[in-house]
């Protein structure tokens, strides 16, 4: 079921929606390509994070390579985050948060995600004061706990229970 919806959107990407992926990647000054534009607007219009696998599946045009190229460009340029599972599968997100805030070439933005037990599909907890609250907390907390001199680059953080779907 999750892979025909994601195929739907693939398939049915409105022409609006393509331009926005293809200004966002002159935004972020890379080269606009077929891959990088198909694999952003999946993204874009997905509302909880994608594994290769699923994206694969919505975009079978695709070779793995081309696809694995792709994903790593969005990365890189920070049009797309990776997360990191419990079952060592990434999977990717726009995080639907405006993008001119966190497309700085090589920085990720941090935030939490909420990871259903059930069903595995990942969402990203987004809300400036949410997030910038949580990670001054968490750094707080570090300070505070352990001895002097540690310093993180990093806050990972991850919820899990039920989304509202498998709650029911």
């Amino acid at each position: 079921m999750k892979t025909s919806r994601i195929s739907l959107i693939a398939s049915n990407t409105p022409k609006l929606a393509q331009m926005r992926a293809q200004n966002l990647l002159r935004q972020a000054q890379v080269r606009v390509t077929d891959a990088r534009l198909q694999v952003l607007n999946v993204l874009l219009e997905t509302h909880s994070a994608l594994s290769h696998l699923e994206i694969q599946d919505a975009l079978p045009q695709l070779d793995r390579v081309t696809l694995y190229r792709a994903l790593d460009c969005l990365t890189e340029v920070g049009l797309a985050h990776k997360i990191p599972g419990d079952d060592r599968v990434f999977r990717y997100s726009t995080g639907n948060e405006p993008q001119s805030e966190h497309a700085t070439r090589g920085v990720q933005h941090q935030h939490a995600h909420f990871k259903c037990s059930l069903c595995a599909r990942i969402f990203c907890l987004d809300g400036e004061q949410a997030a910038s609250s949580l990670k001054d907390q968490l750094s707080d907390t570090l300070q505070t706990t352990l001895a002097k001199g540690f310093k993180n680059h990093d806050i990972e953080l991850t919820i899990k229970g039920w989304c509202a779907d498998c709650s029911k």
